[in-house]
């Protein structure tokens, strides 16, 4: 027969902090996504700086899309400035517009798309 007493069982914070991966004391460090970069460029392309949008989230709470530079209205139209950005209630939603976007973000004449081929011709 066990006589030991009955010990409720940890938490899993209780677990966190035996193991080291929270400080006893201090609450959870919280991570909120802000920003989204939208590429036709995959990763490593040493042209993706220049051919990005981003999907970003306001003070507010909204999230627009824009380039940095100006941003788009719910058509796609750009404009300098964030004045005339769209503001989306959802990020999907605001990743969508980004992505129908992204093939054609020009730079120097040059689109998403052209940059794209140049670097990835096919065979």
């Amino acid at each position: 027969m066990n006589t030991q007493p009955a010990r409720p069982a940890m938490t899993m914070r209780e677990i966190r902090e035996h193991l080291g991966h929270v400080t006893p004391g201090l609450p959870d460090v919280d991570v909120t996504v802000t920003r989204i970069e939208v590429s036709l460029l995959p990763e490593g392309d040493i042209n993706r700086k220049y051919y990005r949008l981003f999907v970003e989230r306001t003070v507010r709470g909204t999230w627009t899309v824009h380039d940095g530079h100006g941003g788009y209205d719910i058509d796609g139209d750009w404009a300098p400035g964030l004045a005339v950005a769209h503001e989306f209630d959802d990020s999907d939603d605001a990743v969508v517009l980004a992505k129908r976007l992204a093939p054609n973000v020009t730079v120097n004449g040059l689109t998403a798309a052209d940059a794209y081929r140049r670097s990835n011709p096919t065979p």
